[in-house]
């Protein structure tokens, strides 16, 4: 079938919404900036990163040499946990994001981000889907917490609580921080795959760096257009795992009866704490303050 994808392409896509990644499709200078990308993360990762993503990396051959070959970057995946890297050509549908999940298939856009939006894009491009998402998914525990996602996504249909579900994604997979006995660490793969945020998450004042909770956090608002205001810390992908290994059916309802939200800098009694932050970059105008360092 034929869709126009958010940036105002049109591309003819199987009922899954996949296609063939066509590698060769990839230019001499769209493989250059993934290895330029590739070479700046790994650099500003060092010491910041978890060693699970760090062990990603090493077992699944990623490595600066252009764009990965999905195929073969799913073969040696799929021998350590099951999953497989298909391509998409932007955000798919919900229920079709949630069946890939459930099916260990990771959906990773088919296209690479613009020399001018090398330090900020807003679409997921093939180096945040791959270099962000795809080395955990080496991590067997942390494979089976994203299948359980997925799974837990199509139940949730026709529940009313996609947006609690979806602030569970973000403020884990995508922004989470796990604490580990080297100090605090970045496994969500929005801050993996970003220069700034990779700083800010760990090193500045503002943020608050709350313990994870998972009612807490499905009911708690978050930034899509700039650094988060508050990240939830995990002590291990066990507990993560742990609290998605339930029924949610009593968490479900009670999100349902629960009207509103917490804003992204919202502070409870019975929050955990790690580091209550001063919220300076948010009331300091955000986006502003970030182009301008």
């Amino acid at each position: 079938m034929l869709i126009t994808t958010r940036l105002g392409r049109e591309v003819e896509v199987n009922a899954d919404y996949t296609l063939d990644q066509n590698w060769e499709h990839f230019t001499v200078e769209e493989h250059d900036r993934w290895d330029r990308l590739y070479a700046r993360q790994n650099q500003i990762l060092e010491g910041r990163a978890c060693d699970e993503f760090v062990e990603g990396i090493h077992k699944l051959e990623l490595s600066k040499s252009g764009i990965p070959n999905f195929e073969e970057l799913s073969d040696r995946l799929e021998k350590l946990t099951g999953w497989r890297v298909v391509a998409v050509p932007d955000l798919v549908p919900d229920e079709v994001f949630f069946d890939h999940l459930a099916n260990r298939r990771f959906p990773a856009g088919n296209f690479i981000r613009s020399e001018a939006q090398l330090d900020y894009l807003q679409e997921p491009d093939v180096f945040h889907d791959v270099y962000g998402h795809v080395p955990l998914l080496a991590n067997p525990v942390f494979a089976d917490y994203m299948e359980a996602y997925g799974k837990g996504g199509q139940r949730a249909m026709g529940r009313g609580v996609l947006t609690n579900l979806a602030r569970l994604y973000w403020y884990t997979v995508e922004f989470g921080l796990i604490k580990t006995d080297k100090g605090m660490r970045i496994y969500g793969a929005g801050i993996l795959s970003s220069k700034s945020e990779s700083i800010f998450c760990l090193e500045d004042n503002s943020p608050h760096r709350i313990h994870f909770d998972l009612e807490r956090l499905m009911k708690t608002d978050y930034r899509i257009d700039d650094f988060q205001q508050t990240y939830w810390v995990i002590d291990s992908f066990e507990e993560l795992l742990g609290a998605t290994y339930q029924d949610f059916g009593p968490l479900y309802d009670k999100l349902e009866a629960y009207e509103g939200a917490y804003a992204p800098d919202t502070i409870l009694e019975n929050d955990t704490f790690h580091s209550e932050g001063t919220q300076a970059y948010a009331d300091a105008g955000g986006r502003l303050a970030k182009e301008a360092s």
